[in-house]
């Protein structure tokens, strides 16, 4: 997928979304989502890359427990055959929760 392509797929969320952060005191209320690109997924032999992916984190940011909205993500990724591995924290310092959202593209 294109770079344009996954912003195509997270504006599908119906949130507010910024690669990687949002420029400081521009934030939105939550929800909003960030997503970055952690490294790249690679396959190689005889020191050449013949494959590359890359990995994309979709982070969910909400003030609460959100159900609805997490099954709204994993809709639109399921929607376009994209598996995905997910995980949740606590942020104390920010007082959000984080869904993270690993997928491989």
């Amino acid at each position: 997928m294109t770079h344009k392509e996954i912003i195509a797929l997270v504006a599908e969320i119906g949130i507010p979304y910024a690669y990687h952060h949002f420029a400081e005191g521009e934030s939105p209320a939550p929800p909003f989502i960030c997503f970055l690109y952690p490294n790249a997924v690679q396959f190689g032999a005889d020191n050449k890359v013949f494959h590359s992916d890359t990995a994309v984190d979709i982070e969910l940011y909400t003030d609460e427990k959100n159900p609805e909205l997490e099954e709204t993500v994993e809709t639109v990724l399921n929607d376009h055959d994209i598996y995905f591995e997910k995980s949740e924290v606590w942020i104390d310092s920010e007082k959000l929760y984080e869904g993270l959202y690993s997928i491989v593209v």
